[in-house]
C-alpha cells in the first residue's frame, strides 16, 4: 500500500472554495494515487483542470507495455507506417522505444496489417484514415458535449464527478462497436447503391476522373456580421441549427457531404431533386426561430469524388453560385435550368453573372416552387 499523501501539503487542495470541494478531491486524489498514478501526474491533472476526467482516461488507456517498435516487431508493419498512422488519425506520435501503448493498439495494428494483405493499399489507407480520424474527432466531440450536459445535471463534487464519467464510459463502450458498425453498414450499403463503381472501371482498374453531379452550397446570410456581434454561445447554437436543419430536411438521393460552420454542402446525381432541396432547406431556415436566412447556389457537371468529399470546376461554380444568391433565394447555372426542365418549379431570369474562373458570364436562374 501506498503511504498517505498529504494534498494539501502538496498544493492541490488550494484553490477550492470550501470543505466540501476539498474532502471530495481528497477522497478522488487518494484513490487515483492508489491506483498507481503518481502525485507528478495528479499535479498535472489539477492544473489542466480534467482531475474529474483522469479516470476515464486510464480506463480508455488500458494497459501501457507495448512501443511501437514492439508493435511492429509483432504486427508485421513497418514503424513508419505505424507512425503515419497516428498522424492520420490525427493523434500524436510516441517515441519509437516509448512503453505508452496496450493491447487495443496492437489489436488495431494487426487489422491494419490483414487489410494490406488483402489487397489495399498503404497510402490509400492512410487516406481513409484521414477521414475516419477527422470523423471521429467529431464524434468524440459531440459525446463529449453529451456527456458533459447529461452528466452535470443537478451539479455533483468533483470526485463524484469522476464516478459519474466512469461509470458512463464503462457503459457506452461496450456499445459503441455494434453502434459504429451498424452506422457503417448502412452508409457503405448506400454508398455502393448510389455510387455504383462502373463495369468500365472495374474492368480497367480506373477510377472514372468526373461523374456528373449536382452540387450545391447553402450559407446563413450574414454569418461574419454576427460573428462580430455574438456570443461563443449565440454562435454555436447557430451552427447547430443549420446542421440540424439540414439532417432534416436532406433525404436520398440528395446528401450532405459536410457542414462547414455557417454553409452545408449537398450532392446529388439528380438536379431536379437538388433543387427542391434547397428550396426546402431556405424556406426550412425561414421558419426557424432565430436563424438567419438561407441563400443557395446549385450547379451541375462533371465533379470528383476523393476520399467522401468532391471536387472540380462544378463545385467552384455551386460556391460562387452561393455568394451571388440573394438572401432566401436558390441561384443555379443555366445548366441546371436545362436538365431539369419547366414543368416542375416556376423559374425567373437572374442575369448573367461573372464568376472567378469562368472565361464569359454565366446564365444563371432563381426556381421557385410552383403555387
Amino acid at each position: 500500500m501506498l503511504p498517505v499523501v498529504d494534498w494539501e501539503a502538496e498544493g492541490l487542495l488550494d484553490e477550492l472554495p470550501d470543505d466540501r470541494a476539498r474532502a471530495a478531491r481528497r477522497e478522488l486524489l487518494d484513490e487515483l494515487h492508489e491506483d498507481g498514478v503518481s502525485v507528478e501526474e495528479l499535479r498535472q491533472a489539477v492544473a489542466e483542470q480534467r482531475l474529474a476526467l483522469l479516470p476515464v482516461e486510464r480506463m480508455l488507456g488500458g494497459d501501457r507495455r507495448h512501443s511501437q517498435q514492439d508493435i511492429a516487431a509483432a504486427s508485421g508493419l513497418s514503424l513508419e507506417y505505424l507512425q503515419a498512422t497516428r498522424r492520420a488519425l490525427g493523434l500524436p506520435v510516441p517515441p519509437p522505444d516509448a512503453k505508452v501503448l496496450g493491447e487495443r493498439d496492437l489489436e488495431a495494428a494487426k487489422i491494419g496489417a490483414r487489410l494490406i494483405e488483402a489487397g489495399f493499399e498503404e497510402e490509400g489507407m492512410l487516406e481513409s484514415t484521414r477521414v475516419l480520424g477527422r470523423g471521429m474527432a467529431r464524434y468524440a466531440e459531440a459525446i463529449r458535449t453529451l456527456g458533459a450536459s447529461s452528466l452535470l445535471a443537478g451539479g455533483a463534487d468533483e470526485h463524484e464527478l469522476g464516478r459519474r464519467f466512469a461509470a458512463a464510459t464503462e457503459a457506452l463502450l461496450p456499445l459503441s462497436g455494434p453502434w459504429l458498425e451498424y452506422v457503417f453498414a448502412l452508409h457503405l450499403g448506400h454508398v455502393l447503391r448510389n455510387d455504383a463503381v462502373t463495369f468500365e472501371e472495374m474492368t480497367t482498374g480506373h477510377l472514372n476522373e468526373g461523374r456528373r453531379q449536382a452540387i450545391a452550397f447553402a450559407d446563413l446570410v450574414g454569418f461574419t456580421e454576427l460573428g462580430e456581434t455574438a456570443g461563443v454561445e449565440e454562435l454555436t447554437s447557430v451552427a447547430s441549427q443549420l446542421s440540424r436543419l439540414a439532417g432534416e430536411v436532406v433525404e436520398p438521393p440528395v446528401r450532405v457531404v459536410k457542414v462547414i460552420g455557417d454553409a452545408v454542402m449537398l450532392v446529388s446525381p439528380e438536379p431536379e431533386r437538388m433543387v427542391a432541396t434547397t428550396l426546402d432547406l431556405v424556406a426550412a431556415a425561414e421558419d426557424a426561430d432565430a436563424l438567419p436566412q438561407l441563400r443557395a447556389g446549385v450547379a451541375y457537371g462533371p465533379a470528383v469524388n476523393r476520399w467522401g468529399d468532391w471536387f472540380g470546376s462544378t463545385v467552384n461554380v455551386a460556391s460562387r453560385l452561393t455568394g451571388r444568391a440573394r438572401p432566401g433565394a436558390v441561384l443555379v447555372s443555366d445548366t441546371v435550368k436545362e436538365r431539369v426542365g419547366d414543368d416542375t418549379f416556376a423559374w425567373s431570369e437572374a442575369g448573367e453573372k461573372k464568376l472567378k474562373g469562368l472565361n464569359k458570364p454565366l446564365k444563371t436562374y432563381r426556381p421557385r416552387a410552383k403555387e
